[in-house]
């Protein structure tokens, strides 16, 4: 059997930290009880002592959560402790994380205490907190910084004390992984009781090194490590979990390891921690970033095709996404736009299929990205296929007001006959666009909206631009009108009538 790593999940505590990314009680236990699906075992929900609100919060989330160990910080002092001791009171699987610096420059100038007296104090507080439960932890701050000879005394002294777990902080990120992997083997070697522990750790990413220190320390034995859901926490975050798992999960031949993550809760996950914290995800970040399955470059996307393993190393599907993406623009070649163009319903062939390259890539030139609808327009335009509309806006009206329900009545004209819907919405837009939905019996997800004024003056023209997701795929659309209401609303008709086309095509195919 592989040994287990024991992934620490400390979103809730230092990944709130990140400037902004303050959760409210209800969210703080919503995103604790998908931790626990994702199957983390310990959960650090807060630091009790700080406030109210925090001391509230690790207490719901220690009643609710039946299956991982709940965590509260606390500073070695008894007022932290007992802090943390009563906010952990209902948990079924408790743990009091205790730390105190250990630095030189901590001791001198945030402290102001010897070697001895901090020894002593950490010492102190890891036996008060063993009258509460046996699960205590213990961090030495700013460990990568402290003496390699103090640092070994400090944690022995440690485990006399009673802590079962040994936490090495590379506080503000400043170790690299050739010295942090010396510091573990080095603890391995010379604390004495150094089996009696868990050896954990505790990375930050200011110099982009979280991740690979945090698996330094593991392939060099350390057997917990600290995390955040996509990085999230002070300055430039926290090890990002996904990630360390991942790279435990892909490279069993390295690291000889095992978690009990479920990794198809990955994604979701992070999503999560996305709408609650409004943290957004880089595009090109590992694991969860919009593009870690997206392939627009020409060679990629023809070896993909041929064989996913060719430029993939693992399957969306690990993770809990749906599929990989190829993404036609500047830099896709013939092969990726003959796949798309046959997953849209076009088999397409000889001096047919350049006329369509060739004015794909004048498009591509110009915009980022070429979205479906934009392929059937270039397809019926070099072809000359037609593509009907489907729904005709009719009729628009709004009701709306500082003190009124925003409401939209529509009427589209579809196979010669007037519908009419009216629906209520956060505002007129929203209305407006949920009374098309209710036409045409499909709801996709509004991913993009904008109006722009197209001419200058009182009866200036406004262009509307939409882009909607459907069954995973993009649809953009757009609409110009004096009214801006109106331009809106044919803006969106314009990307539906798309998608009922494509819907169409495939229950005719």
């Amino acid at each position: 059997m592989k040994d287990k790593v024991y992934i620490f999940d400390t979103t809730l505590r230092d990944g709130e930290q990140s400037p902004g990314a303050s959760m409210g009680i209800n969210e703080k236990l919503k995103v604790a009880l998908q931790l626990e699906k994702l199957g983390v075992d310990i959960i650090e929900a807060g630091f009790a002592v700080s406030s109210p609100v925090q001391f509230d919060a690790i207490q719901l989330i220690a009643q609710e959560v039946k299956n991982a160990v709940i965590a509260s910080l606390a500073r070695a002092v008894e007022k932290d402790i007992d802090a943390a001791a009563q906010a952990l009171k209902y948990a079924q699987r408790k743990r009091i994380h205790t730390f105190i610096a250990t630095s030189p420059i901590h001791r001198e100038f945030k402290l102001k205490k010897t070697k001895e007296e901090i020894l002593k104090q950490a010492v102190y507080a890891i036996q008060y907190a063993k009258q509460y439960t046996d699960d205590v932890e213990f961090s030495a701050e700013d460990a990568t910084r402290t003496e390699l000879d103090y640092l070994v005394e400090v944690v022995t002294a440690a485990i006399d004390a009673g802590a079962k777990t040994i936490n090495i902080p590379d506080t503000v990120g400043y170790t690299v992984p050739s010295e942090f992997t010396k510091i573990i083997r080095t603890l391995k070697e010379k604390v004495p009781n150094i089996n009696q522990a868990v050896l954990s750790v505790h990375c930050h990413n200011d110099l982009g090194l979280a991740v690979a220190n945090s698996l330094a320390a593991i392939e060099a034995g350390a057997r917990q490590v600290e995390v955040s859901v996509n990085g999230i926490g002070e300055r430039a975050g926290n090890a990002a979990m996904e990630e360390i798992v991942m790279a435990l999960e892909l490279r069993k031949d390295i690291f000889g390891v095992e978690t009990g993550i479920v990794t198809q809760e990955i994604y979701k996950t992070s999503r999560l921690i996305v709408s609650v914290t409004g943290i957004q995800v880089q595009p090109n970040k590992a694991i969860v970033g919009k593009n870690a399955f997206s392939h627009e470059a020409g060679i990629h996307q023809d070896g993909v095709l041929k064989e996913r393993r060719t430029y993939e190393i693992m399957k969306p599907e690990q993770i809990g996404r749906t599929h990989s993406e190829i993404v036609l623009g500047r830099h896709s070649g013939k092969h990726g736009l003959q796949a798309r163009l046959k997953e849209l319903g076009y088999t397409i062939q000889g001096d047919d299929f350049e006329k369509v390259f060739q004015k794909f890539t004048e498009v591509a030139d110009k915009k980022k990205a070429v979205y479906d609808d934009e392929l059937i327009a270039i397809v019926s335009e070099c072809l000359s296929i037609d593509m009907p509309e489907m729904l005709f806006l009719e009729h628009v009206q709004i009701m709306s007001g500082s003190n009124a329900l925003p409401t939209a009545t529509v009427e589209l004209k579809k196979n010669n006959r007037i519908i009419r819907e009216a629906a209520i919405g956060n505002g007129p837009v929203d209305a407006i666009y949920k009374a098309i939905n209710r036409i045409a019996g499909i709801s996709p997800e509004l991913e993009d909206y904008g109006i722009s004024s197209i001419s200058i003056g009182q009866d200036a023209m406004g262009e509307a631009m939409v882009s909607l997701k459907y069954e995973g795929k993009v649809y953009s659309g757009h609409g110009s009108s004096t009214d801006v209401l109106v331009a809106s609303a044919k803006a969106y008709l314009n990307a539906m009538n798309k998608i009922l086309y494509l819907e169409r095509k495939k229950e005719e195919k």
